[in-house]
């Protein structure tokens, strides 16, 4: 009989697979250019270290690459029939299949997230996007938007550091698919494996201009969104940031998505099935440590099965393992930056203060980088600021409730609107609750689920258009 723990040992993924290079030049027109904007020095923040030196982008820079993806589209790609384009998205997703676990410890060295999710979860959903649309390429006439619908143009696309490449993915395959063209600026933290996907472009032949792709910070962002050339804006991040955008191109005739943040309710009845439930709840709250804009930050616990249910949720956490993203043993990775644990930190301070009871899990942490432990807040109210704010990171706020009536009042009580789950045995209850819950997602006891064929998006705060299937078709096309 072994008295102590077994333990797992470590197992590391070898950094060299990810072909790292010193450093990493913009995309425009086909080619690998210097920028002329400051260069960005990419973080990997498990240990703090810089990975390499990244050409940023100028605003001479976006007016360059929007002129180059006018030409591709005026030229090539928009008169292109469309079961030629699908020839080079579904090369692309081959090429991301085959480069699969190169991208999968890139992506977990320069974002934080664990290995196991990069390469089970982020790089196959990334690679069956581009075969989903390489499959609508030929077929757009029978979409439901008319005999012959036309493409837009010029795509300018906004990308946020929680899912790189997946976000890459989401916006690029969509518009190519209809016949755009896309200049896309990824985020400041998180460019490495978009200018690796710029590689890709390069390896499936794409014709120049068609992709570009422009490092930079917030300022290259705006210059893009605001560009004159641009027909077609796609952004996903911070509903602050989406505002401006929208203030922004409002009567400028372009066509908007904004994918924002959200503050979803996990709903948990009475009669759900306990251990099911809270394999839910783990995974909608501390998959890439929280970073998921349709994270279920928000638990709501019939008040029956509430203890019961957090004795049992505690001693899950415990269980999970925090530490290094190149582990295939960890299940929490490091936070993307020092900026957003500061803000995790602030917000979890406030709960503290508010009267929530923290619980925070034991597990060790890595002395150099950026972590924060899994924590559990309870008796939490609706009025404090965990409950009504974004935190963006593995942190679960709780509350109870009598009814189902009372469920649905607290999970509708957010400005947002981007998700929701629901745990119960009784299909009658699950479509009573779906058909009540303002989100553009909903969960039935399951949640974080994602596949190209099934849109994604959000109402009120959380923004509005979709994302994914025959309806997120719709934004690239002149309907």
């Amino acid at each position: 009989m072994i008295d102590s723990p077994w333990e797992y040992a470590p197992a590391p993924e070898s950094r060299d697979i990810a072909n790292l290079k010193s450093s990493y030049r913009m995309f425009v027109d086909g080619k690998f250019v210097d920028g002329g904007g400051e260069p960005l020095k990419s973080i990997n923040p498990a240990t703090e270290e810089p990975l390499a030196e990244v050409s940023s982008a100028s605003e001479s820079d976006v007016d360059e690459a929007v002129r180059a993806a006018r030409r591709a589209f005026d030229d090539t790609w928009s008169t292109m029939p469309g079961k030629e384009r699908a020839k080079y998205l579904f090369r692309i997703a081959r090429l991301i299949q085959e480069r699969g676990r190169e991208l999968a410890v890139l992506e977990s060295l320069d974002n934080g997230k664990p290995i196991r999710e990069s390469r089970d979860a982020d790089i196959p959903t990334a690679a069956a996007h581009f075969f989903h649309h390489a499959g609508w390429a030929d077929k757009l006439g029978y979409a439901g938007y008319g005999p012959d619908p036309r493409p837009l143009g010029v795509a300018g696309q906004v990308i946020p550091w929680n899912f790189p490449l997946l976000m890459l993915a989401w916006k690029i395959a969509p518009a190519l698919a209809c016949g755009n063209t896309v200049v896309l600026k990824p985020a400041e933290t998180t460019p490495l494996t978009a200018l690796v996907f710029a590689e890709i472009c390069q390896q499936a032949g794409l014709p120049p201009g068609v992709v570009n792709i422009l490092p930079g910070a917030g300022d290259i962002g705006a210059a893009l969104v605001a560009h004159p050339g641009v027909d077609k804006v796609a952004f996903t991040g911070s509903t602050e940031v989406g505002k401006q955008i929208q203030r922004g191109v409002a009567g400028s005739g372009k066509k908007l998505t904004l994918e924002l943040g959200g503050k979803a309710a996990n709903i948990v009845f009475d009669d759900a099935p306990l251990d099911q439930a809270v394999e839910g709840i783990v995974n909608g709250i501390f998959f890439n440590q929280g970073h998921v804009c349709c994270a279920g930050s928000r638990l709501l616990v019939q008040e029956s099965i509430a203890d019961e249910l957090l004795e049992k949720l505690r001693v899950r956490v415990q269980t999970l393992r925090v530490g290094d993203p190149l582990d295939k043993n960890t299940d929490v990775g490091a936070i993307n930056s020092a900026e957003q644990l500061a803000r995790i930190t602030e917000l979890a301070a406030s709960g503290d203060a508010e009267g929530a009871q923290r619980w925070t899990s034991p597990c060790p942490l890595p002395e150099k980088g950026f972590f924060f432990s899994p924590t559990v807040f309870s008796d939490v109210q609706q009025s404090m600021r965990i409950a009504r704010e974004e935190i963006f990171g593995p942190v679960l706020s709780v509350l109870t409730f009598r009814t189902p009536a009372e469920a649905i009042a607290k999970a509708n009580n957010t400005p947002y609107g981007l998700s929701a789950g629901i745990w119960t045995e009784k299909g009658s209850r699950i479509l009573w609750a779906a058909q009540r819950l303002r989100a553009g997602v909903v969960w039935a006891n399951t949640f974080n689920r994602f596949d190209p064929t099934a849109p994604f998006g959000g109402y009120q705060e959380s923004g509005f258009g979709r994302e994914g299937g025959r309806a997120g078709l719709e934004a690239y096309l002149d309907v």
